[in-house]
């Protein structure tokens, strides 16, 4: 899915919540790309335990590399609805910088494709 979307703030938070159910269900993560000019960052989500309390948080960024991280349910909600209902003039106008060439990703994928360091 492109960021930012034209889904209102309801839809958004009810498929935050799809997701969670799947990651805690399936072996699959979610994957949120940032695009920025010149560089771009990638935040990964897996389930850390059986129950869907814990994430495993992977953050990649082109120039501070890779960071993980143990993160609880509600900090990978809270993050996923925030970067989902980003509207387009923040997208846009970002401080300092130049407008990205493509769109922020959100996708769910299985975890054998997830890039890893």
């Amino acid at each position: 899915m492109a960021v930012p979307t034209d889904r209102d703030h309801a839809s958004v938070v009810a498929l935050v919540e799809c997701a969670l159910v799947e990651l805690t269900h399936e072996a699959v993560g979610a994957v949120f790309i940032s695009r920025q000019v010149g560089r771009s960052t990638r935040t990964q989500y897996v389930a850390a335990d059986d129950v869907g309390e814990q994430f495993q948080k992977r953050h990649f960024d082109d120039r501070l590399g890779w960071h993980e991280t143990t993160v609880p349910r509600r900090t990978v909600r809270y993050e996923l609805i925030t970067h989902l209902t980003r509207s387009t003039y923040l997208m846009t106008k970002r401080p300092c910088e130049a407008p990205a060439t493509d769109p922020d990703t959100f996708v769910v994928k299985p975890v054998r494709e997830l890039k890893t360091p």
